[in-house]
């Protein structure tokens, strides 16, 4: 593994040629190297596969919750650094030979715990939270099956699906890195963040309160404090006075419920709450959550209460005002079981019995804002970055090699026939799932080819504009939405050729932008792709068997109107991932969407969304002394509420709220503690609270030791789910 007497930086070229072209770049990474320091170390294997491991439980088993925090990278990130100066320590400096191998000399603790290490950790960590999604994508196909569906599916089966779609943007992403990641005008803003903390962290401290020691007294605190919202006042995760004040007032239940309703003064003390769906509030700069803020106040505050109250749009006063349930048109809850024939396909008899589909008007307007994401999207970074894009991918396919790109030539590059026989293996074992597990995923051949070929095609362009703008269009709509038209009527086949068509292009995008930070961060390629590849078959297969561990012990997981008020298991986010899979796979978007359904009409929003940033474009052009016209950015206007559903007004109420304290206040006036605090205090929340949930769930959930009092009914709002249409009649509501 080397020695640690180093030679001097390796540097490069003239001092004009010294620089990256992009400035954010040459502000942030450093144009040296060491190559002599050791990657492959003992004590990197052991963190990596440890945090790999340790987060893809944790996510997958937070899942299912009602508030399903996610663990991040950072957390890892900060978490590793004391244990690898620990092991540096501790560990003996001993060198031995292993036979096979020569002459070459081995040791447990090659020296110093180093930087480039330290990345690699980070990289299994990404790996075991899915790249920032929780868990792998296509778990929630095996939970819709079991838990929803209630039909079966085989382990391998759902190891398979899982696996494939995983690894199978690898192929053709390692394929496309001379276009997206070597050139300097691919620079991958988001990078350039873990750049910044790698560098932070690594610093020499000298003050009394080092950051290791504020990570484990915030670890301590959070930890010890969600034994309370956790366990001992559960209401607490969901303060919604409103409610309590008007305990007998539809409308009062309506506007003040946080999980239900509007949320209107919904506060929470619980961080699950405050973390989940949209992430820490703490490593979002402002700017983000201000966005949000104005997307979503206009959405939930302005344009939800003229379609309920004032137009009743839809028929909505017969359905909840916020439900992701879908309904008949008399406002009872929709039996999708009764329209399921026995080959797992829509029974039109059964339908034509019960009628069209109905929304609540939240879930119904989310998926026409959808829609205007999408489109608005494509035509926002089309205008407004365009000709920057174009400009770049120019200069980087003609421009001179930079200071990075020549710093990473001494390292040997990955083969190519490493990324065709990864692509040619992955796509004939997902051929092979289609063919002779058919039965299981319903999905032709053809649907897999198709699939593929249409991640293929969308990668290079939409890596091209993360890798310029850090805006990444979603494919997921357009993928359920194409195949609803080719073939309706197969819901899990529907849910399959999303999660291979967008799937394995949102993982190759994210393969590329982990290849970048190792760009920056001078980490041999080699070593890259084996981390990253590792690291998503580990944490797949830790997923799959944590989900299917949990469908089979948990007594009516996922389905809340069986479960207790109190309890946690109530998946919301596969709850949308069922219902989505009835309205674009089952019953299909023409039935939903098209001429046969009621929402025809959302159909507008891909016009209202194209159209929109035009309209801010020639008002840009025709007065461009007015610097407020360009920062409207309509996708993220549109898309400010896109995790609502299954998010609630509560998340978002709470998420703005500790983001603005945090990133506005605490940054603007003591930016020294938020420079050296910010992101270590936001890992130790995630890493207290997630301790302490599973410690009580193998404690007391296991046995369903809990309390029953007030404080763990849940929020107190058992109207909001109510309508407010006449003769409506539904269990436990008022008839008007």
């Amino acid at each position: 593994m080397g020695t640690l007497e180093a030679p001097p930086p390796h540097t490069t070229g003239s001092e004009e040629d010294e620089v990256s072209p992009i400035e954010e770049v040459r502000l942030t990474v450093t144009n040296t190297d060491d190559p002599t320091l050791p990657v492959w170390t003992f004590r990197m294997w052991f963190m990596g596969l440890f945090s790999c491991a340790l987060l893809s439980f944790l996510n997958q088993f937070f899942s299912y919750r009602t508030e399903p925090l996610v663990i991040t990278q950072i957390t890892v990130q900060i978490a590793t650094l004391p244990i690898g100066h620990f092991l540096a320590a501790v560990l003996p400096t001993t060198k031995f030979r292993i036979p096979g191998f020569g002459s070459t000399s081995f040791s447990l603790n090659p020296g110093p715990f180093n930087m480039k290490e330290h990345v690699l950790v980070s990289i299994f960590a990404n790996a075991g939270s899915a790249f920032g999604n929780g868990h792998a994508y296509a778990v929630s196909i095996v939970t819709i099956i079991k838990a929803f569906y209630r039909r079966k599916i085989s382990f391998l089966a759902g190891w398979l699906l899982i696996i494939t779609t995983q690894v199978l943007g690898y192929g053709w992403a390692g394929l496309l890195r001379k276009y997206v990641v070597e050139p300097a005008h691919m620079w991958w803003p988001s990078s350039l963040v873990q750049v910044s903390l790698f560098r932070a962290l690594h610093e020499k401290e000298e003050q009394r309160m080092t950051r290791a020691k504020f990570f484990v007294i915030a670890l301590i605190c959070s930890f010890s404090w969600y034994l309370v919202p956790g366990y001992f006042f559960s209401t607490l995760s969901n303060i919604s006075w409103v409610c309590w004040v008007f305990p007998n007032s539809v409308t009062a239940q309506q506007l003040g419920s946080g999980m239900r309703g509007l949320g209107l003064g919904a506060l929470t003390l619980d961080w699950t709450v405050i973390a989940s769906f949209l992430f820490s509030p703490l490593v979002s700069p402002f700017f983000a959550i201000l966005n949000i803020l104005v997307g979503y106040m206009v959405l939930l505050y302005i344009v939800i209460p003229l379609a309920y109250w004032g137009f009743d749009m839809y028929n909505a006063h017969r359905f909840p005002i916020f439900s992701s349930h879908l309904f008949t048109s008399q406002g009872q809850p929709y039996n999708i079981s009764a329209i399921v024939n026995d080959k797992f396909e829509i029974n039109r008899q059964k339908y034509e019995e019960q009628g069209r589909i109905n929304l609540s008007i939240f879930f119904a307007l989310s998926y026409g804002f959808g829609f205007a994401t999408i489109a608005s999207t494509l035509s926002h970074v089309a205008l407004f970055y365009g000709s920057e894009i174009y400009k770049r991918y120019r200069a980087s396919s003609k421009g001179k090699e930079d200071i990075h790109t020549r710093l990473m030539r001494q390292y040997a590059d990955i083969p190519s026939w490493w990324f065709y026989l990864l692509l040619v293996v992955t796509i004939a074992v997902s051929l092979a799932l289609c063919i002779f597990l058919n039965n299981e995923v319903q999905m032709p051949w053809w649907g897999l080819i198709f699939a593929a070929a249409m991640a293929l095609f969308f990668t290079l362009p939409i890596s091209i504009i993360t890798a310029t703008t850090n805006q990444t269009p979603g494919l997921n709509i357009i993928t359920e939405y194409i195949m609803g038209v080719i073939l309706p009527g197969r819901p899990i086949a529907n849910v399959c050729f999303k999660v291979y068509g967008y799937m394995s292009m949102a993982q190759a995008v994210s393969f590329l932008n982990d290849f970048k930070l190792g760009h920056y961060m001078k980490i041999p390629p080699k070593s890259m792709f084996l981390v990253q590849f590792i690291g998503t078959i580990l944490a797949g297969t830790i997923n799959i068997a944590v989900a299917w561990w949990l469908l089979t012990s948990i007594t009516n997981i996922c389905q809340d109107d069986l479960l207790p008020p109190d309890s946690p298991w109530t998946c919301p986010g596969d709850r949308v991932f069922f219902d989505a899979s009835v309205i674009w796979g089952l019953v299909g978007p023409k039935r939903i969407f098209g001429t046969l359904g009621n929402y025809s009409s959302m159909n507008w929003f891909f016009l209202g969304g194209a159209l929109g940033p035009v309209v801010v474009w020639v008002f840009h052009k025709a007065f461009p002394k007015q610097s407020w016209i360009p920062l409207i950015n309509l996708p993220v206007l549109f898309g400010a509420t896109s995790m609502m559903p299954p998010a609630t007004s509560l998340n978002y109420n709470s998420w703005i709220l500790f983001g603005t304290i945090f990133n506005f206040f605490v940054f603007r006036y003591r930016k020294q503690w938020w420079q050296r605090y910010n992101y270590i205090l936001s890992a130790a929340m995630d890493a207290g609270v997630a301790f302490m949930a599973v410690l009580l769930y193998f404690s007391l959930g296991i046995e369903d030791k809990g309390l029953n009092w007030w404080g763990t009914g849940g929020e107190h709002c058992r109207l909001a789910k109510c309508p407010t249409a006449k003769g409506v009649e539904i269990a436990d509501c008022p008839v008007n």
